[in-house]
């Protein structure tokens, strides 16, 4: 280049930068930090560097320290109680493994779409939330609102259920296990079995009396447990501590809590093959029924499974991914996530039905003995002839298959008189038929097998472990669902909000460890998730598909993965998905109307349970959840509505500079200011043309520099900026 073409050049340039001194200099003279800064001109056309990135300056929202601790956190918060407790009887209920074919199919068309969604919302916008759908539209902000509530209301009694396996867990460091027998009462004159105890079992006893001390009814209080309160207590102290500095603090014990429960499961399934029995419960539980398969129940039950097992609509996921960096692929995120889970879910299938196979060997074996004993007692009474018994048949170490052998012929033989015998026929499949769920596969059943392992109690130490392992996994997933949106909304410090938020919930489910407190957690169960959640979810894929647009949420994905996803998702985001979501939930309400409301109530005198309808105060308690949990929809969106609170603090503002992000200053732009709002790209975004691609850069104070106005905002606005827009509505 000529020596004069150099100092043209250097002549332009310097034009440049008084031209924009001089537009500084009209600016409100109390800014006196942006008065400091300069604009400087980029001779490199190739490069777009920001002059900033050597600084200090670090952007405000924490980070996670790793991919591998985020997918722990998502896998931690996705997979927890419900694998354990609830996939298995469903898996056996609705047709053995062909369950399997239904729910993989319903993981596809709803469960890994609509994660996908959430993941790759959250990371778009960095935002909890509230943050992302008000971002979306201010309208729409109730969304958030809502699954707020939705996650306190499920963190109230699920926090509960981790109480209750600390309690057990203290209780498991003793032999034999304190639930191994049934407990001896002792009078002035003899000994005797507890009579509760001896019509149920000891399990069942020691789950109802000891653990619960339950009393008969939903309106009978019967005060505090206090052994409860106390594990509820340090269930909330836990999550309080892992939370309190969010996922700089719980993201470590990720690799505790969501590792350790798989180490346990594969444990247990080593352990489960090697006891008898084992194979049996297995081969019943994928035992395919194919024409159960194609009942309308059964696909309704896989829908809700996916759609619970992985947390869609809470908000812990688009908490999480919102401390993503802008171009991390959440798209393999959702996919690795969703097959863990599932594969999660088959694991702990397989370990629940082996061991309860090993269990119904255990009391198929015990039948064969009393009723071989009876057989005996006929023979000698001559009820029954000693022709009808096969000569090789020794009652003295019979088999099962003996034993069914002899009640053939004794069936068949003495056919009108047979139900005055009294025998029972001892099919091990009979015992793995009565399906068994929730806290009472968890607490009753299982404990029950593990009282007949070698070294129970390390066994039970073991089981109860994972399940607070699994327990608080959800729950730092549903607590980051409350406190991410409300510290991104309102500015809060999140240490005082974590805390306030456990005081809060610990006081208030206080009404979870009264003696009636079990019927309240199947109230809060079945009432206060269910519905609201499938709603929220369905607004959620109405805000994306419809209203921002698919078109630009596509751009959007194309933008941050650095490749076009599938058209698959564009089909099942903007016809499957919410055609299907709105099936489950028609089918949800009607499956809710004809299901008379109740709980299953423990009647001491009876030792059993019995259905009691709710009282009128119950059915106003269960309307009221499911209202409470929707009603921040309608009313964030009437107050947009009716203008009830100034919008422009909802409308992009002007434009601070840190680190290449944009973050917002409350102000009314006039004309299209749509572009910044949805994050396309600077060169989309009209500007004056400057020729050069123009930084910033601090002179003085490393104080962010914010423009006073938006008059000028969009015109600084030329530098390349990946992690682009980072907006505060």
């Amino acid at each position: 280049m000529p020596k004069n073409s150099k100092v043209v050049k250097r002549e332009l340039d310097d034009e440049v930068i008084e031209s924009v001194k001089d537009l500084l200099s009209n600016e409100d003279s109390s800014d006196d930090a942006f008065k400091k800064s300069e604009l400087m001109v980029n001779d490199q056309e190739e490069k777009d560097v920001d002059v900033e990135e050597g600084s200090d300056v670090e952007d405000e929202r924490p980070a996670w320290n790793s991919k591998l601790q985020y997918i722990l956190a998502q896998v931690g918060f996705s997979v927890g109680l419900g694998n354990v407790w609830r996939f298995p009887y469903l898996c056996q209920k609705n047709g053995g493994g062909a369950y399997l074919v239904p729910y993989l199919i319903l993981l596809l068309i709803i469960g890994i779409p609509l994660f996908f969604l959430e993941l790759a919302v959250g990371q778009r916008i960095r935002r909890g939330s509230i943050g992302v759908w008000n971002y979306i539209s201010p309208k729409l902000g109730g969304i958030g609102f809502a699954s707020c509530v939705v996650c306190f209301f499920v963190a109230l009694y699920y926090n509960v259920i981790i109480g209750w396996s600390l309690f057990y867990f203290s209780q498991s460091f003793q032999h034999p296990l304190p639930w191994d027998q049934c407990p001896l009462v002792k009078n002035a004159s003899h000994t005797f079995v507890e009579p509760e105890c001896e019509k149920s079992s000891a399990t069942t006893y020691y789950w109802y009396r000891e653990a619960l001390n339950i009393s008969s009814s939903l309106s009978e209080s019967g005060g505090l447990n206090w052994k409860m309160t106390v594990c509820l207590l340090a269930a909330w102290v836990m999550v309080c501590l892992a939370m309190i500095k969010g996922i700089q603090s719980s993201g470590k014990i990720m690799y505790f809590s969501s590792l350790f429960p798989y180490v346990v499961l594969l444990c247990f399934l080593i352990r489960g093959l090697l006891l008898n029995g084992s194979v049996d419960g297995i081969r019943h539980m994928f035992t395919p029924k194919l024409e159960i398969m194609l009942e309308p129940k059964v696909w309704r039950e896989a829908a809700t499974q996916v759609f619970f097992a992985l947390g869609l609509g809470f908000g812990g996921v688009i908490a999480f991914s919102s401390y993503n960096k802008r171009d991390n692929n959440c798209h393999f995120d959702a996919v690795l996530v969703s097959f863990i889970n599932f594969f999660t879910s088959v694991l702990a299938t397989l370990v629940v039905f082996a061991v309860l196979g090993f269990k119904a060997n255990i009391i198929n074996e015990k039948c064969v003995i009393q009723n071989s004993e009876k057989i005996l007692k006929l023979l000698k009474m001559g009820n029954l002839s000693q022709d009808m018994i096969p000569h090789h048949i020794n009652f003295s170490s019979i088999t099962a298959e003996d034993y069914n052998l002899v009640y053939d012929i004794i069936q068949k033989v003495k056919e009108e008189e047979f139900d005055s015998l009294g025998l029972k026929s001892c099919q091990i499949e009979d015992e793995l038929n009565k399906a068994v769920q929730g806290t009472g596969l968890a607490f009753i059943a299982f404990t029950e097998a593990m009282t007949h392992f070698p070294a129970s109690p390390f066994w039970s130490v073991m089981f109860f472990l994972m399940l607070v392992n699994l327990g608080l996994g959800s729950m730092f997933g549903t607590i980051e669902g409350i406190i991410t949106p409300i510290v991104d909304t309102f500015k809060v410090r999140k240490e005082i909000l974590t805390v306030i938020c456990c005081l809060v919930a610990f006081f208030i489910g206080l009404i979870f460890v009264q003696r009636s407190g079990n019927y309240f957690v199947t109230m809060f169960d079945d009432y206060s998730a269910t519905l609201p959640l499938l709603i929220v979810v369905i607004l959620e894929n109405i805000a994306v598909i419809r209203i921002y647009g698919i078109d630009k949420f596509m751009e959007d994905l194309k933008d941050m993965l650095g490749f076009s996803p599938s058209q698959y998702y564009y089909y099942m985001w903007k016809y499957v998905a919410p055609f299907v979501l709105l099936c489950l939930l028609v089918a949800s309400i009607v499956q809710m109307g004809l299901s008379p409301p109740g709980y299953n109530a423990w009647i001491e005198d009876k030792a059993m349970e019995e259905f009691h309808s709710y009282p009128t105060w119950g059915m106003i308690v269960c309307i009221s959840l499911m209202v409470l949990a929707i009603l921040p929809v309608p009313i964030v969106f009437m107050v947009h509505r009716c203008n009830l609170i100034d919008d422009s603090s909802g409308s992009l503002a002007s434009v601070s500079y840190k680190r290449g992000r944009i973050i917002k200053e409350p102000v009314n732009l006039e004309g299209d200011s749509t572009s910044l709002i949805h994050g396309k790209s600077p060169s989309e975004m009209p500007s004056p043309n400057f020729g050069k691609n123009i930084y910033r850069k601090q002179t003085g104070s490393q104080t962010l520099d914010t423009a006073p106005n938006g008059r000028y905002g969009i015109g600084y606005l030329m530098a390349d900026m990946p992690d682009m827009p980072e907006s505060d509505l």
